[in-house]
């Protein structure tokens, strides 16, 4: 129950009752953090937490505790996960990583017993695999800063350990030096809106003197590695404080990782006021490397092409068609019959336009599928525009995404059947229709996703699902969106058919031949489309594999709207054009004109796994990548696709039912 109420549909109503309250009491504030704000007193106790080690080499996380690190006295505790951290391998435990407000020191943890083979081969191996250690205070990951030719770069996280060249031994990084953000807040009249793991809660007239305090604004980190006296440490208790220590610049005095060394964790923590406010203090994760200059380029790039395409299509319509149209309605029906044996193009082809295309009801289930992952897109990436899904709420975007998805099912269902009604002019074989709508994306990602969860078991990966989770979502695939893609196809029968202008000789026409195939030309157009998505989609690939943030939602909303834009243009002009070469045979052409798209994504997810991603190493994390790869390329496929079948349908039937036919 705690997990369904962090869910988007539980969410909904109280936002919006949040909003209506902003409106109603101007003067209070307001927040939408995306998790609850937390004061801490003078003194109070603070416990880090730990996430899995992750790597941008193998892409395969690991848990934390999978190496030999300082356990908490009480013992680990797991935190509770929600459905999307669950799928992005997440695992977040408590630490024994502890902290007293505005308490400055330098503590000493634990004192290990001498590595074993195992324990020394896995750490050289998880250093070398550039594993990062994933740490976080009240929701915040911890970051660190790092100098490379002059220009300071952060990153989210700590390195396990480093390998110096010109030397094969690795070290560990044993000495944490912490610095912690805090804003003192004097307490007010707030209204706040809570999405994240604290828990979900509206608050209003908050008791001043209740929520005067010390909150977390930043959480920062020095990694060192430090040799330490094992004897003299193993004497000391956990939490005892120690003298505090400088980062040693010389290797022998660094802690070095081999069989039956002892090693010796420690931290030093240093409390740090700041005017950095609570709402802001996600401000220094969110920073765009590029900047919005790259963003505006690729928006200010795609428009050019959709004036141009504009351009084509007002051409094809204002002048070609419709003066085609007038001349053709002016005449009487001898003249009519004399011109239909003098003309050419798309007139010709009246008789045979609405043909039933080969393999329909698979075009059908594929345009059903594509409305259910294109309105899961826009709806998602709308309300994260709107600031409803916070990076402070792990895996709630992708939650979110699921639901979605889930209960679209009954738009998918609607959209297939109404057209296999429309091709096939009776409701017969509606049921097999909506069951295959409801089973074919879905089916073809948990094909993939289980061959790829059988190679993480294997290596022991926290990425890979738990049984229980493969069970769960197949509950939920066929408990919730099965049911509601029958229920919408139910109602798809009930819907008016579509009914065509034109009727449908009985012997097709034939099709004159060409100098060139005209799947060329449905190749080609999909470099449109792709030109205004690239640019965007680099960020996107470096967010999920590189593990950088991406908060720009906004600019991703825009390029959203304008690759819907260019796909719709491009699959009518290419109809048109298909049509005018009396190739009635569009219905295939005009999907794949802009789903094409999708082989283009997956070019250049190829291209960036061997120019950007060259660290990645081994068979298994290049057949994660590639696997992940086709996914999002055959989902963009049915959404592109849908939106050019859609548009070019309207456009033929519009075109054919201006021509009067007896």
């Amino acid at each position: 129950m705690a997990r369904a109420l962090h869910s988007p549909c539980f969410m909904a109503p109280l936002l919006w009752a949040a909003l209506l309250l902003v409106v109603v009491s101007p003067g209070d504030a307001f927040y939408l953090p995306g998790s609850y704000m937390h004061t801490y007193s003078q003194g109070e106790l603070i416990y880090a937490k730990v996430n899995s080690l992750t790597s941008i080499e193998t892409e395969m996380p690991f848990n934390y505790y999978s190496l030999p690190y300082c356990r908490p006295k009480g013992g680990i505790k797991k935190s509770a996960e929600n459905l999307g951290e669950l799928l992005m391998g997440d695992q977040i435990d408590n630490s024994p990583y502890r902290f007293r407000v505005n308490a400055n020191g330098s503590v000493f943890l634990c004192t290990t017993k001498g590595l074993n083979e195992n324990d020394a081969k896995l750490l050289k191996q998880r250093t070398r695999d550039l594993y990062q250690v994933n740490m976080m205070l009240d929701n915040l990951p911890v970051m660190r800063f790092t100098e490379q030719n002059g220009v300071t770069i952060q990153w989210t996280g700590f390195p396990v350990g480093y390998s110096p060249a010109g030397t094969s031994d690795d070290y560990i990084i044993n000495h944490l030096k912490f610095k912690v953000l805090v804003h003192e807040y004097k307490g007010g009249k707030v209204e706040i809106i809570g999405t994240g793991e604290e828990g979900s809660a509206v608050i209003s007239e908050t008791d001043k003197n209740g929520m005067s305090g010390y909150q977390i604004v930043g959480f920062q980190v020095v990694p060192c590695s430090v040799k330490r006296n094992a004897e003299d440490f193993s004497k000391l208790n956990m939490y005892d404080n120690i003298d505090p220590v400088d980062c040693p610049v010389e290797l022998k005095k660094s802690q070095v990782i081999r069989q039956q060394e002892r090693i010796t964790f420690t931290y030093d923590v240093e409390f740090v006021k700041s005017d950095i406010r609570w709402p802001s203090r996600w401000d220094a994760y969110l920073k765009m490397e590029a900047g919005a200059k790259v963003h505006w380029f690729s928006i200010m790039n795609s428009l050019m092409v959709i004036l141009f395409l504009a351009g084509i299509v007002f051409v094809i319509f204002l002048r070609t068609v419709r003066r085609d149209l007038t001349r053709y309605e002016e005449l009487d029906k001898e003249a009519q019959a004399q011109m239909n044996e003098e003309l050419s193009g798309w007139k010709l082809v009246v008789g045979d336009v609405f043909r039933e295309p080969t393999c329909s009801k698979l075009l059908c289930i594929m345009i059903g599928d594509g409305v259910q992952i294109l309105g899961m897109a826009v709806v998602t990436i709308v309300f994260a525009t709107l600031g409803f899904m916070s990076p402070a709420s792990r895996g709630m975007l992708l939650t979110g995404m699921i639901v979605l998805y889930l209960f679209l099912g009954i738009a998918s269902g609607y959209v297939s059947v109404r057209f296999w009604r429309t091709i096939k002019g009776t409701s017969e074989g509606w049921r097999s229709v909506s069951w295959l709508t409801a089973c074919f994306f879905p089916g073809v990602m948990f094909t993939v996703l289980t061959v790829l969860n059988f190679v993480l078991w294997k290596s022991e990966s926290t990425g890979a699902l738990p049984i229980s989770l493969f069970f769960t979502l197949l509950a939920l695939w066929f408990c919730i969106s099965v049911p509601l893609t029958l229920l919408g196809g139910f109602l798809g029968t009930r819907a008016e058919k579509i009914e065509f202008p034109v009727r449908t000789n009985q012997i097709p026409r034939e099709i004159p031949a060409r100098k060139y195939p005209s799947w060329l030309l449905v190749l080609g157009a999909g470099t449109l489309p792709f030109g205004t998505l690239f640019i965007e989609l680099f960020f996107i690939l470096s967010s999920i594999w590189l593990g950088r943030f991406y908060y720009v939602f906004g600019f991703l909303l825009i390029v959203l709207l304008l690759l819907v834009a260019v796909c719709a243009e491009v699959s009518v002009v290419l109809t048109y054009m298909n049509l005018c070469v009396e190739d009635w045979r569009w219905w295939w052409k005009a999907f794949f004109a802009s789903g094409s798209v999708a082989l283009y994504v997956f070019l250049y997810s190829i291209n960036y796994l061997v120019f950007d991603l060259r660290s990645l190493s081994g068979p298994v994390s290049a057949m994660l990548y590639v696997g992940y790869s086709f996914l999002m390329a055959f989902a963009i496929m049915l959404a592109t696709g849908t939106i050019g079948f859609l548009t070019s349908f309207a456009f033929v039937h519009y075109l054919f039912s201006s021509v009067k036919i007896d």
